[in-house]
């Protein structure tokens, strides 16, 4: 048999694309060797989320309990949260797998690798098929990378596959790395309690954000007593005596019951036949043109082609290359404003141009800003700390950068008016509820432009 289209890799971006090709009328097959729903589903943004979602009360109730508005404690069972988790994860993967099915999708189980011209093979342990294909998508996502010297141990030394997945919260942790992974999985160890130490070599936390944000971020992880060291490196983190020591190139030795290496993630590419196939790769990197296309009908989305590691971002390219070999298009790829969010508490959000890549641009641009401690919802929940700010450019807003208490909730929000170029006009044109947090965000979009600067 010959399938219109074969995707190889089942995470948000694979997924999306069998799906999307089988309502265009496509016999699709789908090549997973692990899991359905890849890392985000199973080892990433949605067991995090549980996590944060399950002990947000912790930070709620500490909140008020400032205000002398309640008191108490919020105990979270963390047995019976892994528990929860892996029971939301085996139904997602099922209702997955019943979808699939309902659509006519062939599933099939194991590696996939290319295996010449319109060929790949498929191989697990019962041996090997090969599958021919019109189209393929490689969709194969990422996994955790790692420095000499910082390499997992799985004893005391954890990636962040190994750290949702143990069996008891330590009281002490070392989190390598202050991007999204690590901030968001040390504020769940916070909440149990943990004490957290963050490193990093770049100059502040969250460094691909806002300047202001990240200095946001760290009042509020500094008023929470974690130790926070940056502009340090490190030369390596090992297992002795059953704890995690990180030594720094200092030769400043930090010791914790685990230590979480969250450095970064690299795309999953190697070994599955792609430069055999002419495919031009960069970094591991599958490079693309405008239609998202590698080689000839051979198409690369979400972290295998180094665009933007989100899997909404993945989800987004893998319905376009859908309708483009479903002939619905022929235009080029264009994703608009991706937005990106940090979960947890504070929140941050953003979409857009930030302000301190406005300088470094040709463009002409100006901030207006509002403090959250002006919305009363932030003030009802006891979190005030933060604001919005919206970038303008030829009077039209082309970013929106948040930081403070459940700001995800204007991500949607904030790429519409991003995407849409709102005017001062357009301000007017939307009714925005009240109260709300969404008033922040009116706020800002209202308040006194300053130029900016470099």
């Amino acid at each position: 048999m010959t399938y219109d289209l074969v995707v190889i890799g089942a995470g948000p971006g694979g997924f999306d694309a069998a799906v999307a090709g089988a309502g265009y009328g496509l016999k699709v097959a789908l090549v997973e060797k692990d899991v359905l729903g890849g890392t985000c589903v199973n080892r990433g943004c949605i067991p995090t989320k549980l996590w944060l979602g399950a002990t947000s009360a912790i930070e709620e109730l500490h909140n008020q309990s400032k205000m002398k508005v309640a008191s108490g404690e919020v105990n979270v069972d963390f047995t019976a949260l892994q528990a929860r988790v892996q029971k939301h994860l085996v139904g997602t993967r099922k209702a997955m797998g019943m979808q699939l099915k309902k659509l006519g999708v062939d599933l099939l189980e194991g590696i996939g690798r290319l295996a010449g011209k319109g060929k790949i093979s498929v191989e697990n342990e019962d041996g090997t098929q090969e599958v021919d294909y019109k189209n393929l998508v490689v969709a194969t996502g990422s996994k955790p990378i790692f420095f000499p010297g910082l390499e997992p141990d799985g004893e005391c030394v954890l990636d962040s596959d190994m750290f949702l997945s143990m069996d008891s919260m330590p009281s002490s942790l070392i989190v390598v790395g202050a991007g999204f992974i690590g901030l968001e999985m040390a504020q769940a160890a916070h909440r149990f309690g943990a004490k957290v130490t963050v490193v990093d070599a770049m100059d502040r936390v969250a460094p691909l954000e806002d300047p202001e944000v990240s200095k946001a971020l760290r009042s509020v992880f500094k008023r929470w007593k974690w130790d926070i060291k940056l502009e340090e490196r490190v030369s390596g983190v090992r297992t002795v005596d059953g704890k995690a020591v990180l030594t720094l190139e200092s030769g400043e030795q930090i010791e914790a019951d685990k230590a979480l290496v969250a450095v970064g993630r690299g795309p999953v590419t190697q070994g599955i036949g792609l430069e055999e196939a002419g495919i031009e790769m960069q970094f591991n990197q599958i490079q693309v043109d405008e239609n998202l296309m590698a080689a000839k009908n051979i198409y690369a989305i979400g972290d295998a082609n180094g665009q933007m590691q989100l899997a909404h971002a993945a989800a987004h390219q893998a319905h376009y290359v859908a309708s483009r070999i479903a002939g619905k298009t022929d235009a080029p790829y264009e994703s608009g404003p991706i937005p990106s969010v940090l979960y947890g508490a504070p929140e941050v959000m953003r979409v857009g141009l930030m302000q301190n890549e406005a300088f470094l641009t040709d463009m002409d641009c100006e901030v207006s800003k509002v403090q959250l401690a002006a919305n009363p919802m932030a003030q009802a929940h006891a979190a005030t700390q933060g604001f919005v700010k919206v970038v303008w450019s030829g009077g039209k807003v082309v970013g929106v950068t948040a930081v403070g208490h459940e700001v995800s909730r204007l991500a949607t929000t904030s790429t519409m008016i991003v995407q849409q170029g709102w005017t001062a006009e357009d301000i007017y044109k939307t009714i925005f509820p009240h109260p709300s947090l969404d008033e922040s965000l009116l706020m800002a979009l209202k308040a006194d432009r300053q130029k900016v600067e470099g």
